[in-house]
């Protein structure tokens, strides 16, 4: 009966299965690639912003 739920123990396991597997490690490995290039871009814009703000001159009271 536990052989029936979990399948048997001694099959190979499924090429296609193995293939899709590969395939979406390496799509997440891209993404999580792409999120730290974007951080990093962000950073970059965030800290240009921040020195942009420091520049600026006071106003001047009237």
């Amino acid at each position: 009966m536990a052989k029936a739920l979990y399948g048997h123990v001694g099959s190979a396991p499924d090429r296609r299965l193995l293939d899709e597997v590969t395939n979406l490690r390496a799509k997440v490995r891209a993404l999580e690639i792409e999120v730290a290039r974007l951080r990093a871009e962000n950073d970059r814009f965030a800290a240009a912003a921040e020195s942009e703000l420091l520049r600026l001159p006071e106003p001047a009271m009237a």
